[in-house]
C-alpha cells in the first residue's frame, strides 16, 4: 500500500469512527460526554489524582476540578486524601459511578448491535476480522497527536 493510500484510508476511518461515535453516544444518565469520559477513566483506572485524570483525558486541570466536583455532587465519585501526602487527594468511582458506566457501555453495545444488524454477513465478518487491530489502536501507548 502506498503512503497516499494509507492517508486516504486513515481519513476514511477517522470520519467513520466520528460518525459512528455520534450515533452510539449513550444518554449516560444525563451526564455530558466530558463527565462520562472522566467517570469512565476514574472507574477503569482509579483511584487517580486529579492531575492524572487531566493528563489521561487531555483536559486542563481546572476543567477536571469542575468535572470531579460535579461527579462527586452526583454521588458518582469520591475524593479521598492521600495518606502519604495530606495536600494531595485521590478520586475513585463509587458503586453508583460504576453502575452508570455499565449502563452507558450496555447502551453503546446495543446501539452498535443495531447498526451491525443492518450489515450483511460479509460486512459483519470484515468488522470482526478488524477488531484486534482496532483494539490495539485504542490502547494507550499508540502515539497521539
Amino acid at each position: 500500500m502506498t503512503r497516499e493510500q494509507d492517508h486516504h484510508d486513515a481519513a476514511r476511518l477517522a470520519i467513520a469512527v466520528g460518525r459512528i461515535n455520534r450515533r452510539i453516544r449513550p444518554s449516560g444518565d444525563g451526564l455530558t460526554q466530558g463527565q462520562l469520559s472522566a467517570l469512565s477513566t476514574i472507574v477503569r483506572r482509579g483511584p487517580l489524582r486529579p492531575g492524572d485524570i487531566a493528563r489521561i483525558e487531555s483536559t486542563a486541570p481546572p476543567t477536571v476540578t469542575r468535572l470531579v466536583a460535579e461527579l462527586e455532587r452526583l454521588g458518582l465519585v469520591e475524593r479521598v486524601p492521600d495518606a502519604a501526602d495530606r495536600r494531595s487527594l485521590f478520586v475513585h468511582g463509587t458503586v453508583l459511578g460504576e453502575q452508570a458506566i455499565l449502563r452507558a457501555r450496555a447502551e453503546r453495545a446495543d446501539r452498535i448491535g443495531a447498526l451491525m444488524a443492518s450489515l450483511d454477513d460479509q460486512q459483519r465478518a470484515a468488522i470482526a476480522a478488524a477488531l484486534s487491530a482496532l483494539e490495539q489502536m485504542a490502547e494507550p501507548g499508540i502515539p497521539e497527536e
